[in-house]
């Protein structure tokens, strides 16, 4: 099944939600960088919602980038993605490994850590990007993503977010994010409280056959829920040897001569994607012909 997000309304537009099943995506990263199950799970959550966050967003060239950063032994967290919802990231240290929970599941917070930041920025085409930093609250992710919501939108939100393993590959990843708007009444969002209290892990809902729409049900059950659309989404790093060329350029003439009459090669990876470009002598060369024009 392909990964998507449905985009919804509730409440006579008092409610609006995102529902993601994103198992493909999180196995293409789990993929490209060789994680740890604990950061399989850390990165999946942070893309998952990084992509529906950027659904968001109401123009074609808009960007949104997460960053976590918590202090733990998994470093730095980075997922952007654009407003169709695809979506890139990396951690630092993807080797994590930290001990599980007494009930044997994943201790993400002990590897993401709990002193530290959520950095949101948002690239909405204007001449400076919307940058917000706040405090990690729990190291989990959705927790943390909610108090952003709170705070930085002053939206009350509810956000759940989820990966399973089986072995090492990736059986289940998704999530939602369901807001109230300005508007909301009473009725409405002791309805929507009321649904989430007993609400079982997303996780155990797609292990269970759930689909984003039954999921979408469940939640906002009672407040007569409206699919908008449906969005297919996943893991897309654009990279090219074309663009990372702008590194080399980036070091300057003199640097990159030294790399010339030493190394005859240079070669660049991209951090999200870990694929790696390599740059002969001759295409070094130019490279810095361009540059002394």
């Amino acid at each position: 099944m392909k990964d998507y997000v449905i985009r919804a309304t509730a409440g006579d537009g008092q409610v609006r939600a995102f529902v993601a099943t994103t198992k493909n995506m999180v196995e293409t990263a789990r993929e490209m960088h060789k994680t740890t199950k604990v950061a399989t799970a850390a990165l999946g959550r942070t893309l998952t919602a990084t992509s529906m966050m950027g659904l968001m967003m109401k123009n074609d060239g808009d960007k949104i980038t997460v960053i976590i950063k918590g202090g733990g032994p998994i470093g730095s967290i980075l997922a952007t993605a654009n407003s169709k919802g695809m979506v890139k990231g990396y951690v630092d240290n993807p080797n994590v490994v930290v001990e599980d929970y007494p009930n044997g599941k994943l201790n993400v917070a002990a590897a993401v850590g709990t002193e530290g930041t959520v950095r949101v920025t948002k690239d909405l085409g204007l001449r400076e990007p919307y940058n917000g930093s706040y405090p990690i609250v729990s190291g989990e992710i959705a927790q943390d993503l909610t108090y952003y919501f709170a705070v930085s939108e002053q939206t009350p939100s509810v956000v759940a977010l989820g990966v399973l393993t089986k072995e090492e590959e990736v059986e289940h990843a998704g999530g939602f994010i369901v807001q109230l708007m300005p508007d909301a009444v009473e009725e409405t969002i002791a309805t929507l409280e009321e649904n989430v209290k007993g609400l079982d892990s997303i996780t155990n809902m797609l292990k269970d056959g759930k689909t984003p729409e039954d999921i979408l049900e469940i939640v906002l059950k009672g407040l007569n829920p409206q699919i908008l659309d449906k969005c297919e989404v996943g893991f897309e790093c654009e990279c090219s040897k074309e663009r990372v060329e702008g590194v080399l350029i980036s070091i300057g003439k003199e640097q990159l001569s030294e790399i010339i009459e030493e190394d005859k090669q240079a070669e660049i990876g991209c951090q999200f994607c870990n694929t790696k470009y390599l740059f002969n002598e001759d295409e070094l060369k130019s490279i810095l012909d361009k540059m002394n024009k």
